[in-house]
């Protein structure tokens, strides 16, 4: 008990020490820090207290490393941690894996949360550690709590193996003792009067111990008080749970009762249900049979109708070719026309020729008639005038000849052109007549066209009827949906109805909970008053009213009611094994008291 008091006392010290240091410094730590150094000394005797020796090859050997891998199986944020310390290669020694492991935590800000789950497990600690070592008494819940103000340091520390492992763990007590070092040194006066003052606080210090001493008893009566009266308390907690489980038996039969309503209720609308699904299926079987013969006849049209316009193509194409046709004899004819216009052109100027020839031989008559009157006075010129008329009548026979010729090509162009004629007239009559066939079977077709468009109406009106069906099967399916979502409520109402008991159960033992919370906390109180929530609106720090995002938070010291911006700091109390809430002003005023016991 006086190595656990003396080595508690210690670490408060280096804690105060290691924190009023940093603080005035205002930076990140080195390993070379001396305060730091002195508080790992520290903490490796803490740890090393009341450790078992285990036995091996070499012989006896006691090392603090063992019972920290253990955070690594509890904790597996630690994993990472512990993976580190094995791959350092520079270490060669367990305590210098226990070393390393420390000064890790400590830059990561986690040292008193992995403590912390190692004290939740002294099941597990009780393989390392003596029953009345450090780590297995309230002490080491202590020391958990004082770790916490850690925290506030920034440390960066430098691994060595070498220096670790070959690392002497000596506490210093010169950091914590009054500074004796004088610029006389040579002086002995100095030094005995130095070795005189370091006495006198010793023995302060040992008053100041006796004191705390004395101040714990004078608390342990209070408690003892307080736990009489939570005691009353606890028996009058009793009678209100046994009216709470009597409330309970009545809302159980009610709850009974509510079932058995419901259940009637599933099952008449069950029957319901069961008696409009067949009604469902048989109408919806004579709509199936309905749809299928009408998609069985839909199919057939389909195929009817693409016969039809493979058909239509065809003939389209046959009407396009004999348009061709009829534009390429057209062309034909033109062209004839034209011939046969040149060659009336021909016909006229050949009849010109032959009037000028008539003509000629009328003007020829008369000349001769004047010849004949005037032969009695022109004899002489009788002779030129036969040689004249002899070449006259030449001339005549070689238009007569040249005239007949004239008229026998002509007979034989109009035969000709007669026999094209009646042939073209021929293939005329044969296109009108394919065009005639053509329109008839066009017409035909325009026909059929029109009773398949008026049985596709009515397909499409027995589609509608088809479909107003469907509409009336679709509100029975709407009206069974109705049916689940209303069953559905039912059961919902019975899972609340459960879920309100289960509550109730749940606000049982949470009552339970609390009263024992309520004994832990007035063995803290110190003649405070627990609040109720009932009796507070408003926090007591910053006078903000009470709401849903606003909820209201006990301060575990004083009892009085802040929100959570005032009450957000945790600490550990002598009360409570773990860190609890704590207002702002509790929790500066116990820091206080800290750093004063701790002086």
């Amino acid at each position: 008990m006086e190595e656990r008091s003396n080595l508690m006392n210690m670490m408060k010290l280096s804690i105060k020490v290691l924190i009023q240091s940093a603080l005035s410094l205002g930076r990140t730590l080195d390993s070379d820090f001396p305060p730091l150094q002195q508080f790992f000394v520290v903490m490796e005797h803490c740890l090393k207290h009341g450790l078992k020796a285990k036995k091996s090859f070499i012989g006896q050997h006691k090392s603090f490393f063992g019972p920290l891998e253990l955070v690594e199986k509890l904790c597996p944020e630690a994993s990472d941690l512990a993976t580190s310390v094995r791959n350092l290669p520079e270490l060669k020694t367990p305590i210098g894996r226990g070393r390393a492991w420390l000064y890790l935590a400590v830059m990561q800000k986690k040292l008193a949360d992995y403590l912390k789950v190692l004290l939740d497990h002294k099941n597990l600690l009780s393989e390392f550690y003596e029953s009345d070592a450090l780590m297995m008494e309230e002490e080491g819940a202590v020391i958990v709590g004082l770790l916490v103000g850690l925290n506030v340091i920034d440390a960066n520390l430098c691994l060595k193996g070498e220096d670790l492992d070959s690392q002497v763990a000596v506490i210093d007590f010169s950091l914590y003792l009054k500074d004796t070092q004088n610029i006389d040194d040579g002086k002995q006066d100095g030094g005995m009067t130095a070795v005189l003052d370091q006495k006198h606080y010793v023995e302060e210090l040992n008053r100041h111990l006796s004191c705390t001493v004395g101040d714990l008893q004078t608390k342990i009566e209070c408690l003892e008080k307080t736990n009489s009266k939570l005691q009353e308390e606890l028996a009058a907690a009793t009678d209100r749970i046994e009216a709470l489980q009597e409330e309970q038996q009545e809302l159980k039969q009610e709850n009974e009762l509510i079932r058995e309503q419901s259940e009637k209720y599933f099952e008449v609308t069950k029957q319901d249900t069961k008696v409009e699904l067949e009604t469902y299926k048989q109408t919806r079987q004579g709509l199936d049979e309905m749809y299928s013969d009408v998609w069985k006849q839909l199919k057939e049209e389909k195929r009817i109708r693409t016969e039809l316009e493979k058909e239509l193509e065809l003939q389209i194409g046959m009407k396009i070719e004999m348009e061709i046709a009829m534009k390429l004899l057209e062309k034909d004819t033109h062209e004839k026309q034209d011939t046969l216009v040149a060659l009336r052109q021909q016909l006229e100027e050949v009849k010109a020729i032959n009037l000028q020839m008539f003509h000629k031989s009328q003007n020829a008559e008369t000349s001769l008639q004047q010849k004949k009157e005037a032969i009695s006075s022109f004899e002489d010129k009788t002779h030129q005038m036969m040689s004249s008329v002899k070449q006259m009548e030449a001339r005549l026979q070689r238009a007569e000849k040249a005239r007949q010729d004239a008229e026998e090509k002509n007979v034989k162009l109009k035969q000709e052109m007669s026999g094209k004629i009646e042939s073209l007239k021929q293939l005329l009559t044969q296109l009108d007549s394919k065009c005639s066939t053509l329109e008839k079977e066009l017409k035909s077709e325009r026909e059929q066209r029109q009773t398949l468009q008026q049985e596709l109406h009515q397909e499409k009106d027995t589609t509608a009827l088809l479909k107003t069906e469907l509409q009336q099967v679709e509100g029975l399916k709407k009206e069974l949906r109705k049916l689940q979502e209303e069953k559905q409520q039912l059961e919902k109402i019975c899972e609340e109805q459960e879920q309100a008991l289960q509550e109730m159960g749940l606000h049982l033992s949470q009552s339970k909970l609390k009263m024992e919370d309520i004994k832990e906390v007035n063995k803290a109180l110190k003649g405070h008053t627990w609040l109720k929530d009932d009796e507070a609106t408003h926090c007591k720090q910053c006078e903000k009213e009470f709401s849903i995002s606003r909820r209201k938070h006990h301060c575990r010291n004083c009892g009085h009611i802040f929100c959570n911006s005032c009450s957000s700091n945790e600490l550990a109390l002598p009360s409570y094994p773990k860190p609890v809430r704590v207002c702002d002003t509790c929790h500066t005023l116990l820091l206080q008291r800290c750093s004063s016991n701790a002086s």
